[in-house]
């Protein structure tokens, strides 16, 4: 067996913690529901997430566009070799902004790890492929400036939450994104996936028709092009997801299984698309174990031992 494990994860009954910090954290998970839906824009989640320990660095571009820009987060302790994470909003193609998802960012430099956090160009402006290329064009300039960052080449991990899980997908499994950015073999140490949409056709009747033309719609399928040289994997769905069904991420982990390529698929029970991506904040982890479990699987994989004493530390083990 070449899946690591698959685990069903029960959700916290809310109301279970009665802190003040429970019960500040619960006002923000309402305000949240009340404001974001199939993955909108939820800015109001960087609020409550410290930005004292990292530089951030706004609106680099990596392309000609206004959209074509990107944000990275250099920890304040990064050590030479960092890994790095570049993390793929999600929007249904149509919609987000990567100011939005500084929370994401936030918590992952507490573990050390550089973030970049891409825009990319939308729906109606553009239709599939525009974005995985913008998505490609991203990926080449945090290569290229790497060294720079402080970042080990061969510590990168494409990370997304649902359209931008299968943007970095298509970016980690269809090989001919980066290799018009001149990038031969796999450059990448990991994919984590959040509640992506990696095998879902038919289309129904909607926007997505016109996002995906027809002629195109079997090379917008990330399942299609899981070969043996796929990183290790980790995907996470919520069990309660009816904007990604999660037989998306189930799909394709019996694939890369199927390749024998490494893979942990991790469902949680009773969770929704929404959930998944706000666990990231770091005031609302006890929403799910995203964060705890995408922490873990990046410095496992990059070997970040010193990192993984840090957490264990911070986390009273």
């Amino acid at each position: 067996m070449h899946v690591r494990q698959i685990i069903s994860f029960p959700a916290r009954p809310f109301g279970a913690r009665t802190t003040s910090r429970f019960a500040a954290a619960s006002v923000a998970v309402l305000l949240m529901v009340t404001t974001i839906s199939a993955c909108s824009p939820i800015a109001l989640l960087n609020v409550s997430s410290s930005s004292s320990h990292y530089d951030k660095t706004e609106n680099v571009a990596y392309g000609d566009g206004p959209r074509q820009q990107l944000d990275v987060y250099k920890p304040n302790t990064t050590v030479d070799a960092a890994p790095m994470v570049i993390f793929f909003y999600g929007g249904g193609w149509r919609d987000g902004d990567k100011a939005d998802y500084e929370f994401v960012a936030s918590a992952l430099t507490e573990a050390g790890i550089v973030v970049v956090v891409p825009d990319y160009r939308l729906f109606p402006d553009i239709t599939f492929p525009a974005f995985v290329e913008d998505g490609a064009m991203a990926v080449n300039w945090a290569l290229d400036n790497a060294e720079r960052l402080g970042v080990d080449r061969s510590q990168v991990f494409a990370m997304g939450h649902s359209a931008g899980a299968h943007i970095a997908a298509l970016l980690v499994l269809d090989k001919r994104y980066l290799s018009s950015q001149n990038f031969g073999g796999q450059p990448f140490a990991g994919l984590i996936g959040l509640s992506g949409p990696y095998d879902f056709l038919p289309l129904q009747n909607g926007y997505l028709q016109d996002v995906f033309p027809q002629a195109l719609r079997d090379a917008s399928q990330p399942i299609n092009f899981v070969t043996t040289d796929a990183p290790t994997t980790l995907l996470i769905h919520g069990t309660d997801d009816t904007t990604v069904l999660p037989k998306n991420s189930h799909n394709l982990a019996e694939k890369l299984q199927a390749q024998g390529v490494q893979t942990t698929l991790k469902f949680y029970d009773d969770v929704g698309h929404a959930r998944v991506v706000a666990a990231l904040a770091p005031k609302l982890q006890f929403l799910a174990s995203t964060m705890n479990d995408t922490k873990e699987f990046i410095l496992r994989e990059s070997g970040e031992a010193a990192h993984m004493d840090k957490m264990a530390l911070e986390s009273g083990n």
